[in-house]
């Protein structure tokens, strides 16, 4: 289900929030929040691949990067604006791995930003020969990549749930809060996708996590 590259960038991001997620604490909250997030990473990750599967495609996990400078780029509130050279990177930021570290390093561990990992859709030959001839590809539409990215929050919420009966508190919470960081509809986090993809989804899926996160700061 997930190549080489995937599986070290898996890791690699599992390392790099665990020690944002245990600054300060020790040791011991090191190595559960790396075992956590990295069970959250491979929950989120296996439910887009599975969905995507039944989609008749297929998804490549990626590091979440910038390309562009501009708070409108970064909110991706106008999908349709032109691109001016004048506002690119000369190479992308990797705002999956600085985002995390710093925010939790200037907040004290107080407040860590936990989206990382992002994923691009690419049709499978199968997908076009049902629709046409074998050599005229469909392309995925933005409703197929937002429930594909939909399957990865629907399977960190139940996990959440699952987490809480069985007495698991903070992995209940890591997988709320991970679902509500990816839910925000910026840049190219699951949220855009989503939002762009169905806006009725993306509102019952951000009012359900808002609601689970405010029962985890009142319960746990």
């Amino acid at each position: 289900m997930f190549n080489k590259k995937e599986i070290l960038l898996v890791s690699s991001i599992s390392i790099i929030l665990a020690l944002s997620l245990s600054f300060l604490k020790g040791m011991d909250a090191f190595l559960y929040s790396l075992l956590f997030i990295f069970l959250i990473l491979i929950i989120n990750l296996s439910a887009k691949k599975v969905s995507s599967f039944y989609l008749d495609s297929k998804i490549e996990i990626k590091l979440w990067t910038l390309k562009r400078t501009g708070i409108m780029h970064f909110l991706s509130l106008n999908p349709f604006s032109r691109t001016h050279p004048s506002r690119e990177f000369k190479t992308p930021f990797p705002s999956g791995v600085f985002f995390p570290l710093l925010s939790s390093f200037f907040t004290l561990g107080n407040f860590i930003w936990l989206g990382a990992l992002v994923f691009e859709t690419k049709p499978r030959v199968y997908r076009a020969a049902k629709r046409h001839s074998l050599y005229n590809f469909s392309a995925i539409t933005e409703d197929h990549i937002g429930l594909i990215a939909a399957s990865g929050i629907f399977a960190n919420l139940a996990f959440a749930f699952l987490g809480y009966l069985t007495g698991f508190s903070s992995f209940a919470a890591l997988n709320v809060y991970y679902a509500l960081f990816n839910l925000l509809p910026v840049s190219d986090l699951d949220g855009n996708k989503i939002f762009f993809g169905n806006w009725v989804l993306w509102s019952f899926l951000i009012t359900i996590t808002l609601m689970a996160t405010a029962a985890i700061l009142l319960l746990v």
